[in-house]
């Protein structure tokens, strides 16, 4: 049975694993009847963070709270929570069917849940398939299928849109805001940031497991103004007409567009047309979340010159230059003590390289005829050998004499 409000609540989170703070003093709640997106670049902490609220790792320090109580005291957690950290934990060799059985087995609710998970899924016609010739799409579906057998109040997805294909995300997205808008709590991690941005109602941004943003998405966006970008015939003469309009938020492009923030691309037209100016172009340029999340992770992990910029090199202290003439070359018979043999070095005498790497005087006879070999009459006896192991160690491959 579903049992308190479905919040979700992490109070001053921190998890220490050695010398590494993977999440540092993180609080955010996820309230119900909405959908959640949990962002942040790969190694910000999510993966770990939402470990433990599932009671599958335990914090340094702070509490992860469902319904107002730590996951291992909501007593059959599976009708409370549905989870997905990771969509590979299936037998390769269980139809998807019998997998959801064993599943249902275990949580007390009937086989026939199994069923009816697979068609809210969309994988119906493909319950008698083996889940080992499953592609990652159908796996991230079956996984949530899992996830639904005990129809929780909650859900929990990592990733849950790695491996669909464009028709699957469609169906993700709307399955996820209905699911929502029935007064259940979706909590989903992702980096799809372009896909979340449409799923979504409120976000928390993390970087290094610090929170960089909680809050309503629409609140995020209204914290950096979108800009009307306009290709005007004359520069100067739109730009001083938009000042005279009271427009100071005027920034000229490289490419001699002009930039305005604070207005509707409407605005800049009318005061184009009363300028007398043609306009070759006009756009409206919404703040998107990738943006705004590139900006407020600072570029964790980016390139340098992608989202953020290189670190300048700084000399440690006390470092000295060195004296001149450091780089030149080293001196005379620096090189020769070691590609050249040292002074008194003698050749090694004559015949010494043929020892080992030619083969002695005569040692053809053994491996090939001589010019004037003739083959022995039928049934006349070899000549001894002065190969000592010739005639000892197997003769023609047979070994041991045969």
């Amino acid at each position: 049975m579903h049992d308190g409000t479905g919040r979700i609540v992490v109070q001053n989170l921190t998890k220490q694993f050695g010398p590494v703070a993977a999440v540092q003093n993180l609080s955010f709640t996820v309230e119900p009847g909405s959908v959640t997106g949990f962002l942040g670049p790969n190694g910000a902490g999510k993966t770990t963070t939402l470990r433990m609220l599932l009671g599958l790792v335990t914090p340094t320090a702070g509490i992860g709270l469902i319904n107002g109580r730590p996951f291992s005291q909501l007593g059959n957690p599976a009708r409370v929570v549905g989870a997905v950290l990771e969509a590979q934990g299936f037998h390769p060799k269980r139809t998807a069917r019998n997998h959801l059985r064993v599943y249902a087995a275990a949580i007390g609710v009937p086989d026939s849940r199994a069923d009816q998970v697979l068609q809210l899924v969309g994988l119906g016609a493909a319950g008698d398939r083996k889940a080992g010739g499953f592609s990652l799409g159908m796996k991230q579906r079956l996984a949530l299928a899992t996830a639904l057998l005990g129809d929780p109040q909650i859900l929990v997805l990592d990733e849950p849109a790695n491996g669909l294909d464009p028709e699957g995300i469609a169906w993700l997205r709307t399955f996820l805001q209905s699911y929502a808008r029935s007064g259940r709590t979706v909590l989903i991690s992702s980096h799809l940031l372009a896909e979340v941005e449409q799923t979504v109602d409120q976000v928390v941004i993390i970087s290094r497991g610090q929170t960089m943003y909680y809050g309503p998405l629409d609140h995020l966006r209204d914290q950096q103004q979108g800009r009307v970008l306009v290709q005007p015939s004359d520069t100067g003469a739109l730009v001083a007409a938009l000042r005279e309009d009271g427009i100071t938020g005027i920034e000229q492009l490289p490419d001699g567009r002009i930039a305005v923030t604070g207005v509707e691309a409407r605005q800049v037209a009318d005061t184009a047309l009363k300028a007398g100016v043609s306009v070759y172009g006009i756009q409206e340029e919404k703040a998107d979340l990738e943006r705004l999340f590139f900006q407020l992770t600072n570029g964790q992990y980016a390139a340098p010159g992608q989202y953020a910029q290189p670190v300048a090199y700084q000399q440690p202290p006390g470092y000295q230059q060195p004296p001149p003439g450091y780089q030149q070359t080293p001196p005379q018979g620096y090189q020769q003590q070691y590609q050249q043999p040292p002074a008194g070095y003698q050749q090694p005498p004559p015949g010494y390289e043929q020892q080992y790497q030619q083969p002695p005087q005569g040692y053809e006879q053994y491996q090939q005829p001589a010019q004037d070999y003739q083959a022995p009459p039928p049934g006349a006896q070899q000549p001894p050998q002065d190969n000592p192991y010739g005639q000892q160690h197997g003769q023609g491959g047979l070994g041991g004499g045969a």
